[in-house]
């Protein structure tokens, strides 16, 4: 990828390092900063994809199978496809992950099309954000 793309919603940042046309569908890299008190996507698991996580600053705070994970600089977590998992920064500090996807699933799209919903103003429309998740292959989880 060139230039770096960078999608911004809600407190929220990816930076996209390495999109699926870039690798060959292999597997996609993209760094998430998170701001205090931002809103993170509800309880969710890849349907088709597996994902690792290897933090870089601040403190973020995993829950994954039921298990919460504090993930500082340094520390990584892969989270396999069919996994309910959710994460928040819980700090009052910028926190800093890379995401690496594989196969190359976890597109731009994805994040552009939340974001247009967040950046619309005023409470999310949620139908809308569940239904993009799930057209991506992201499965919400009430819980």
């Amino acid at each position: 990828m060139s230039n770096q793309e960078i999608i911004k919603f809600g407190g929220i940042e990816v930076h996209y390092n390495l999109d699926a046309s870039d690798t060959q569908n292999a597997l996609t890299l993209f760094k998430c900063v998170i701001h205090p008190g931002s809103k993170i996507a509800a309880a969710h698991y890849h349907e088709h994809f597996d994902e690792t996580v290897y933090s870089l600053k601040g403190t973020a705070t995993y829950i994954v199978d039921g298990k919460t994970i504090e993930l500082n600089p340094g520390d990584s977590l892969f989270i396999p496809r069919g996994v309910v998992h959710a994460f928040a920064n819980k700090s009052n500090e910028l926190i800093e992950f890379l995401c690496y996807c594989s196969p190359g699933l976890m597109v731009p799209d994805y994040f552009k099309d939340i974001a247009e919903i967040i950046n619309a103003g005023g409470p999310p429309d949620m139908a809308k954000l569940k239904e993009v998740m799930l057209h991506y292959g992201l499965v919400p989880v009430v819980g």
